[in-house]
């Protein structure tokens, strides 16, 4: 593992004062020793010049589908329900164990390269193991588990349907397989798809299993109308109120979405300290609709950011979640509304407190693990610089192209543009050589 001293640089350190600082951090290992200016280059160190760079807490999306990533324009201009029935879920029921890896591999190629450094991702029903591969080999953080689906349901493939105690079996398999790798980097989650995938035992021996193992549970929630009004149907209750009822509803519990939610389901959130997952590229596309997170944050709602899956975004980019999160809300609520640090935070220490990691990731304060990315904000598109709050040029000017170096865990995952552990030809050949077996598998070919 490198020590690495990055010099001359402005550093957005999102500590609780946000804090701008200019100046020097110095990593030991895989943790921040020191932030300073006028640091003493030791021996054993690399000097990165970071002149002209910004540095910035590595991004935490707190909602990604690695193993969709593969199927990106394959889910094009279609709502909630359609877009699984006809597209995702047959997709995903063709998937194997060389098409995961490839399609978990190409999504990490692109969150790293953009800038991300932990991600809490929901894989598909099988081969998962193999998804847990790619994260390990990669370096990158991350919270991930098999998605759960034991409730009959006509509408989805029979390859994705489990028996209730062998999707708990093999959830706990991969939990005590992977859960802790590399020194705490890889954490499981179970994951529940949502409400309309699973049955009642499931989901209150998920409640268990979190409690026992101390983990979270990563889930779907109100996040179109038309699944509303089918968890109404099947429980007769709204998706919050029902998870309530189940005692899932707790600080362990990231819900993706939350676009439509009443006043009670509101009040469970604050006061059971669930977290919530806004994903703006997401609801926009599938036209779910614009969750109301000014209303949240007004209520002292736990809120992070996500891209959630290729297939319904296009992109896993933060630069263009926490860009559209701020501007969709204008429109409604006026031009201050969820200004630039708001979005920002919600981006890094917004995201490390959701993965229950603030005192270990998103800020950059001595101390804390060495997660962070270098930006080149000198260019056309940034300048001029003058007196420009630094965190407004992120949100509203910086593009994913600006990333020059991403360190996760001490480690530089990208050089200079350059990722070290993912060979790019090699994923976007085995990308499409793969996506092209699996429609052949589909009747979407």
């Amino acid at each position: 593992m490198a020590n690495i001293l990055i010099r001359n640089a402005e550093i957005i350190t999102m500590n609780k004062q946000e804090e701008i600082i200019y100046g020097d951090i110095r990593i030991r290992d895989n943790l921040i020793a020191e932030i300073g200016s006028g640091l003493v280059e030791q021996g054993d160190e690399r000097v990165i010049d970071a002149k002209n760079r910004t540095v910035i807490p590595g991004f935490v999306q707190t909602h990604i589908h690695l193993c969709q990533t593969l199927f990106r324009g394959k889910g094009d201009d279609l709502e909630l329900m359609d877009w699984l029935r006809k597209r995702i879920w047959p997709l995903e029921a063709a998937h194997d164990e060389e098409s995961l890896y490839y399609s978990a591999m190409l999504g990490i190629g692109e969150l790293i390269s953009s800038g991300t450094t932990t991600i809490v991702d929901m894989e598909t029903v099988h081969h998962t193991d193999f998804a847990f591969q790619a994260l390990a080999g990669s370096g990158i953080r991350a919270l991930s588990g098999k998605v759960m689906m034991d409730q009959k349901n006509a509408d989805a493939p029979a390859a994705l349907q489990e028996e209730t105690a062998a999707s708990l079996q093999e959830s706990v398999d991969l939990l005590e397989k992977w859960n802790g790798y590399g020194n705490g980097r890889i954490q499981y989650a179970f994951s529940p798809r949502f409400v309309i995938s699973c049955t009642e035992p499931l989901l209150r021996e998920v409640r268990d299993l979190s409690e026992r193992y101390g983990v979270k549970v990563h889930t779907h929630a109100s996040e179109n109308l038309g699944e509303i009004e089918i968890v109404q149907a099947m429980t007769g209750m709204r998706n919050i109120v029902y998870l309530d009822h189940l005692g899932l509803a707790n600080e362990r519990l990231i819900l993706a979405h939350c676009v439509w939610l009443d006043d009670e389901e509101r009040r469970i959130l604050r006061d059971r300290g669930v977290h919530v997952s806004h994903c703006p590229g997401s609801n926009l596309k599938l036209a779910s609709g614009i969750a109301d997170t000014p209303g949240m944050l007004h209520d002292h709602i736990h809120l992070s950011l996500g891209a959630d899956g290729a297939p319904c975004n296009n992109n896993l980019d933060m630069f263009n979640e926490m860009r559209l999160a701020a501007i969709i809300q204008k429109p409604l609520h006026g031009p201050t509304t969820m200004d630039a640090r708001s979005v920002f935070r919600m981006a890094t220490i917004g995201g490390a407190k959701a993965v229950g990691m603030e005192d270990q990731i998103g800020s950059i304060e001595a101390g804390k693990k060495a997660d962070l990315a270098i930006l080149n904000l000198y260019n056309f598109h940034t300048f001029p610089s003058f007196d420009v709050d630094p965190i407004s040029r992120i949100v509203y000017s910086a593009t994913r192209a600006d990333v020059e170096t991403t360190v996760i865990d001490g480690e530089i995952l990208m050089d200079k543009g350059l990722l070290k552990t993912v060979d790019k030809d090699t994923v976007l050949h085995e990308a499409n050589r793969s996506i092209k077996r699996l429609l052949a598998r589909t009747s979407l070919a």
